[in-house]
């Protein structure tokens, strides 16, 4: 056809532009690759103003970047949507809804269903359609959609990081480290099957391995966004936690991995904040309180800041309870209050999905506060962290939270509940030393002989990796 040039999938775009075009082969890889220069889409529509593909990806690109600039380049790509090829309407019409202010989520996955059906080698509109099941909590949504392309795509590159994310997800391990291997195998510097494998090692409570591991990688990262530079960094931090004398290393790793990202100008600061106060939390459940104190205070003090809130429900929650924790009440309940009115504004559906999130946060704003009772009364006596996907966090990201019901079970006296909840959580994963530090705990509150052996449990796990 006249006037088109071909993506890096071989789709037909409607363009006479080779900048255009080139910038955005160039955003696919940063989508993927979890780069830093995705703002490189908005080179697109510059090089060709009449560009659906490069204005719809622009849109949607700034509707978080930049929100006011994103209606200008939805406009431009309408006003040329009968001129497109039908890979661009399709991607166009996905998008669309998907940036709708009504949307109904389980449409614009059957939108992205639909498009991946007809043009399967589109990885970017896959990873589109996996963050949306991600924000829905449907590991198994995100599983079948990328299942339903592999075919087509064996040997692409970032499709088995891809495959492994949902796989450990649903618990299926095995699966999830041959897929994340298999990425690895194929690019040594594919984040994401890096990051894949390295939840799998974490769960199966391989954290020597874990850190080696990632360590070795690391010295790639520097192209990473914000977000995947700490996060990695995160998830080295909590294998270091599981050590006898590892303190100091989870230090370094967030005074010179995580908090010195915000040093760097294109920073940012939501990303880190998110990965920075996931770690101050675990160490305040372990009650590292020496060293924790005045990180904490400093990081509540940039989150009293709104333009961080309500970026992320998941972020959201460590805001409250870092400011709750550290006395800023005022601010907390006006964050609550936020996140209750988001709340009320909500379709019914979705208010269905979200009412365990707006339990959560009232949860985490009383403990924060000390009141260990009326938060375990929120949360109930059958709580699972792992029923709050819907916050957009992953199985270790949520593992906080049961870290910290089990910890207020204990505080609150409840020996005989959590030694129960405890001693079934060790048979899933008998190699953490914090499970049987908080075992024995329970124990000893309760008078059992078994405090010590499990003592000697914890002991020779802690020194044994690190």
């Amino acid at each position: 056809m006249e006037g088109v040039k071909r993506d890096r999938w071989g789709y037909e775009v409607k363009t006479t532009s080779d900048a255009c075009i080139s910038a955005i082969n160039s955003f696919y890889h940063q989508v993927l690759s979890y780069g830093r220069e995705r703002s490189v889409i908005l080179e697109a529509p510059a090089h060709d103003q009449s560009c659906v593909l490069g204005n719809i990806l622009a849109a949607h690109f700034l509707c978080s970047a930049d929100p006011p600039r994103a209606p200008f380049h939805l406009q431009a790509a309408k006003a040329h949507y009968e001129q497109a090829t039908p890979y661009e309407k399709a991607v166009f019409d996905t998008v669309n809804y998907l940036v709708s202010a009504d949307r109904d989520d389980d449409v614009a996955i059957e939108l992205h269903s639909k498009l991946l059906e007809d043009f399967p080698k589109d990885l970017v509109s896959l990873k589109r359609a996996q963050v949306l099941c991600f924000y829905m909590g449907r590991p198994d949504l995100s599983l079948k959609i990328v299942e339903q392309v592999l075919p087509e795509n064996q040997q692409e590159n970032y499709i088995y990081g891809m495959l492994a994310f949902p796989l450990l997800e649903l618990g299926r391990n095995a699966d999830a480290e041959r897929a994340a291997r298999t990425g690895f195998e194929i690019n040594k510097e594919d984040f994401w099957s890096q990051h894949a494998l390295c939840h799998v090692l974490q769960y199966e409570c391989r954290f020597k391995e874990a850190v080696e591991f990632m360590e070795e990688c690391s010295s790639s990262w520097c192209s990473c966004s914000s977000f995947m530079y700490t996060h990695n960094w995160w998830h080295v931090a909590l294998c270091y936690l599981e050590g006898n004398s590892s303190m100091r290393k989870v230090w370094e790793v967030y005074d010179n991995h995580i908090w010195k990202e915000l040093e760097r100008p294109d920073a940012g600061c939501t990303e880190v904040f998110l990965n920075a106060l996931g770690l101050l939390l675990r160490v305040y459940v372990r009650c590292e309180i020496d060293l924790l104190e005045d990180r904490l205070k400093f990081i509540a003090g940039c989150v009293t800041d709104r333009a961080t809130w309500y970026v992320e429900w998941l972020l959201d929650l460590l805001i409250l309870w870092a400011l709750a924790s550290t006395g800023d009440f005022v601010k907390a309940e006006d964050l609550l209050k936020g996140l209750k009115s988001r709340f009320a504004m909500m379709s019914n559906k979705k208010q269905e999905l979200m009412q365990r999130g707006i339990m959560l946060a009232e949860a985490l704003y009383e403990y924060g506060k000390g009141n260990y009772k009326e938060a375990l009364e929120l949360l109930g006596p059958d709580f699972d962290a792992n029923d709050y996907k819907m916050i957009g966090a992953s199985d270790e990201q949520l593992d906080v939270f049961n870290e910290v019901w089990f910890s207020m079970l204990l505080n609150t006296g409840q020996a005989s509940k959590a030694i129960e909840v405890l001693e079934k959580r060790v048979e899933k994963r008998e190699g953490v030393p914090f499970l049987w530090r908080l075992l024995e705990k329970g124990y000893a509150m309760a008078g059992r002989h078994e405090a010590t052996i499990v003592n000697e449990k914890a002991s020779a796990l802690e020194t044994a990796y690190f």
